[in-house]
């Protein structure tokens, strides 16, 4: 008689699109293993889509998801022989972590005689396959994005809840689902919904409207991916058939392959999750100002923008990309502070937060990452403020102090209402300042 398979889920709470049940035995059993390495690190926000997705899952699989919290190095293994599988199957790893981890797991399994098999991975292409005409990595993402996109893509895979027999289970390490403190739209389903409101909604204008942080002009479908509650093949796929501009269409798609050059960069260089990727930025005069990090976190530098992009992360958990952007210049070009100090923040609160977007994303900004010449891209967070929320709504939703402002004059607001800072350092003498540091590096 056959023996089930074990399914351990990570960054793919889906059954559509799900290759490691493309091979799955006619019987399983699904597996979320809570891992305190992951969930330390992560903010409400996250943690709140990932104990609603996991509830979503557990709905679909009728009540069998089996959740069990530890070290998945001893976990996956001592579920596996208590309940005697034949494989353990999941969705391959990329990350320097995820792949030590798996590498772990593996062996354990080996011992008992079973094996753990990968299958696809949460990406239109998974890392390491797009090379250059020399076999080597890319490095620089235009032509990363040309290969990709002649690379090409599998078809989704045709998998979903009828792939096999789920089976209730019990074991002795298993704990109950964390209920999250605010639910949220998380989840196959949620994700799905969400997609098809897009491809009817925002894709019309995509290409223009997604810098406006004011406008609902993004698809959010950022941490229905950072979960896997969706597959980018199923995005690719049905952005291909959607009746909408070639040019809303193809940004939306370039969005897509940013997401996997920066996996690829991360999968091939894993000190970069945390040490620049160009090396003679290892020099760089940062300062140290805990203070000015301090009023930054909050919300209280007295750049309008800046401070409504921080509010909206803190209460959120979510920031809007275009000041995403903005923020991280201010931090690294206006404050002159390490770009590590704000990842480590964003990967934090973000719910949609992913190692590899969000530390290369940083780094791009900061100019120590993939860009050739990032030295002269220092945002002027007013002159992006009027330029992209011209009418303040954005600042207005976020800043109560400025909320009975005009709207173009919330981005300059003179005299300052009550309770709201001066800004904490000159924008303009910064920049001569950050250019004066760049320059003493680049030519190294």
């Amino acid at each position: 008689m056959s023996r089930p398979d074990l399914c351990w889920f990570r960054r793919d709470l889906r059954l559509a699109d799900q290759p490691m049940l493309l091979e799955v035995a006619k019987e399983a059993v699904g597996l979320f293993v809570l891992d305190p390495r992951l969930t330390r690190g992560s903010g409400q926000a996250r943690l709140d889509y990932l104990f609603s997705a996991l509830a979503a899952l557990d709905e679909t699989l009728g009540g069998r998801l089996v959740v069990a919290e530890g070290d998945p190095a001893r976990v996956v293994p001592d579920v596996a022989r208590e309940l005697n599988v034949g494989a353990v199957r999941c969705t391959e790893d990329f990350a320097p972590y995820g792949r030590a981890r798996d590498a772990a797991v593996a062996a354990a399994l080996k011992a008992q005689g079973r094996e753990l098999r990968p299958a696809g991975s949460p990406y239109a292409i998974s890392p390491g396959r797009v090379r250059n005409g020399s076999g080597n990595p890319y490095r620089v993402f235009t032509p990363f994005r040309r290969a990709w996109s002649a690379h090409g893509w599998p078809r989704p895979a045709q998998t979903g809840a009828d792939s096999t027999r789920w089976l209730a289970a019990e074991v002795s390490c298993q704990t109950e689902l964390p209920s999250p403190r605010l639910v949220r739209e998380a989840g196959e389903q949620a994700a799905a919904a969400r997609w098809t409101a897009f491809l009817e909604g925002a894709l019309a204008g995509y290409a223009q409207n997604r810098d406006f942080p004011a406008v609902d002009g993004t698809s959010r479908l950022s941490a229905h991916l950072k979960f896997g509650a969706l597959h980018p093949r199923t995005l690719l796929r049905d952005i291909a058939a959607a009746d909408a501009d070639d040019t809303d269409k193809d940004v939306f798609v370039t969005e897509l392959a940013w997401r996997d050059f920066y996996a690829d960069v991360l999968s091939h260089h894993p000190r970069t999750a945390w040490h620049n990727v160009d090396r003679r930025f290892d020099r760089f005069a940062w300062s140290d100002s805990q203070e000015h990090f301090a009023a930054w976190q909050r919300g209280e530098t007295g750049y309008p923008i800046v401070d409504a992009g921080m509010r909206q992360l803190a209460a959120e958990g979510w920031m809007h990309n275009r000041v995403r952007m903005i923020t991280a210049s201010f931090l690294t070009k206006d404050l002159h502070l390490p770009w590590q100090w704000g990842a480590r923040h964003f990967i934090r609160l973000l719910v949609d937060g992913d190692l590899a977007s969000n530390s290369h994303g940083w780094q791009w900004t900061a100019g120590t990452g993939t860009d050739a010449a990032p030295y002269f891209r220092v945002f002027n967070p007013t002159a992006q403020g009027k330029k992209f929320d011209p009418g303040g709504e954005y600042i207005q939703r976020w800043v109560p102090q400025l909320r009975d402002m005009p709207g173009p004059k919330a981005h300059e607001p003179n005299p300052r209402p009550a309770g709201y800072p001066p800004p904490i350092v000159d924008h303009a003498q910064e920049r001569a300042e950050a250019l004066l540091r760049y320059e003493a590096v680049k030519g190294r």
